[in-house]
């Protein structure tokens, strides 16, 4: 009989327990995955007990009061706070958010906090998105000129003014803050993250594909034309119902192949 089991060091223990001296009506328990790469240990989950009155509304402030007052040696990232950088996304009861943008009352019962999946963590609930970066560079996100155009730089400027109606075609992807909340919510991303772009990239790419003012969208479709790259995408719609900022990268993937069939 065949028996199938995980590596030893991925087995989750439990870990340290910290508890609240009072006692307190509004008490919210967080469920916190540690991994620390300079420790020759398992990754563990901690427990901190908070009183919700004497924190802010959201599970990034519990963070930081973990950090502040309670545990130092906790490690996430964050930075403004308002669902802008995507620092601090994260794997929050189940589902990928933004620890900024998620409030602590809605969450019933314990608060389960773990880094983004699939991804390998550098400590705690930090997670490597160098691959990640790779990929969003490798489509080339800035505007590119043509360099057979032969007009002058003056006419060029005339010809990238945007109007309004054109400038709508970019809403629904300009506003994405590359959390990859939605990358790392996509199983076939899981499988095939060496080749397929994911989400967040493909959304990237349909925003400069839509520019009215960019010069290469017909080679911006050839190079994601491909069947890793582009097509590994099955309209699961995870990374839809994942995104903290409302968007829908599905729809934008599907344009995608709209405008390679219709086009090239």
């Amino acid at each position: 009989m065949v028996q199938f089991k995980l590596p030893k060091n991925s087995k989750i223990n439990q870990g340290l327990t910290f508890k609240i001296k009072e006692k307190v009506n509004s008490l919210k328990i967080l469920k916190v995955y540690r991994w620390d790469p300079e420790k020759n240990e398992n990754p563990r989950i901690d427990e901190y007990e908070l009183d919700k009155k004497k924190c802010g509304p959201m599970v990034l402030d519990a963070l930081i009061k973990i950090k502040n007052e309670i545990d130092s040696t906790l490690t996430f990232r964050r930075s403004c706070r308002e669902g802008v950088c995507g620092s601090c996304a994260m794997n929050i009861d189940g589902i990928n958010t933004l620890a900024c943008l998620k409030p602590i009352d809605e969450i019933k019962g314990d608060v389960k906090i773990y880094p983004l999946p699939h991804m390998k963590v550098i400590k705690d609930l930090v997670p490597d998105l160098t691959k990640a970066y790779e990929q969003l560079a490798s489509i080339k996100p800035w505007l590119q000129t043509n360099k057979n155009n032969q007009n002058s730089s003056l006419d060029r400027l005339k010809i990238k003014k945007q109007s309004p109606e054109k400038r709508e075609k970019l809403d629904g992807k300009w506003e994405c803050v590359l959390c990859f909340c939605c990358t790392t919510s996509c199983p076939s991303y899981w499988w095939n993250s060496d080749e397929y772009l994911g989400p967040a990239v493909l959304l990237q790419a349909s925003r400069w594909v839509n520019d009215s003012r960019d010069e290469e969208r017909k080679s911006r479709l050839r190079e994601i034309n491909d069947s890793l790259k582009l097509y590994k995408c099955h309209s699961i719609m995870n990374c839809t119902r994942s995104c903290p900022k409302g968007l829908n990268p599905a729809k934008a993937i599907a344009d995608l192949k709209k405008a390679i069939v219709t086009e090239l």
